[in-house]
């Protein structure tokens, strides 16, 4: 398993970043990012706490990988977050999208494309004309494991595979019992309408994107 969306006590997580690396890795993970969610608020005080956490892990047992989800962000402001979330070292950028379980503002799934995020958490009823411009950037969409938010993977991987938008799959995890094995992917993956044969795209992706933030 390769999940790029945890997150810890931080934010609203409930465990320190070394505990859930140690869980992910005893349930089978091969990498994993801390993604804490950060606004203007908090963004420096949490990255520099992710990647001092990351610079002393042991990493011989999991990969992890600093990042953030922008939560929340007014999307006239999302591209200058996405620029600053990386200035500060985040090798992993999450955009919070327009979840239809949250009050998440309109316009925020096309900022977060056109601002170059790596993946776009819980996309909700994305548009069409949003998964060309994903498709043509290389945003990735994500299909997630999370309640409440996974209501709309169906539709997410519809329109993800309908215009050969990346997909990756992800835990959006705030407590042990939101780790997932591979095998509990493939069931999230199925439930959303995909094939074994896109999970194995999936997996590609996550493992492309992977390689991409630890060189």
């Amino acid at each position: 398993m390769i999940d790029f969306h945890t997150h810890t006590l931080m934010s609203d997580g409930v465990l320190l970043p070394s505990e859930l690396a140690r869980r992910a890795s005893v349930i089978g993970y091969e990498a994993m990012a801390v993604t804490d969610h950060v606004d203007a608020s908090n963004i420096k005080a949490v990255l520099d706490n992710i990647l001092l956490f990351c610079d002393s892990f042991d990493s011989s047992d999991i990969t992890v990988v600093p990042g953030v989800e922008l939560t929340h962000i007014p999307p006239d402001q999302m591209g200058d977050m996405i620029a600053r979330a990386r200035e500060l070292g985040a090798k992993i950028v999450v955009c919070h999208g327009e979840t239809v379980v949250e009050p998440v503002r309109c316009g925020t799934n096309r900022a977060s494309i056109e601002g170059g995020a790596d993946i776009l958490a819980h996309p909700g009823l994305v548009t069409e004309e949003d998964a060309r411009l994903a498709a043509e950037t290389g945003v990735h969409f994500e299909i997630t494991a999370r309640k409440g938010h996974s209501i709309t993977n169906g539709h997410v991987a519809s329109v993800a595979k309908r215009f050969g938008v990346k997909m990756v799959l992800n835990t959006d995890a705030h407590a042990p019992s939101d780790l997932i094995t591979d095998e509990f992917a493939r069931l999230v993956a199925l439930g959303a309408g995909l094939l074994d044969e896109d999970l194995r795209i999936i997996d590609d992706n996550a493992r492309k994107l992977l390689c991409k933030a630890t060189t």
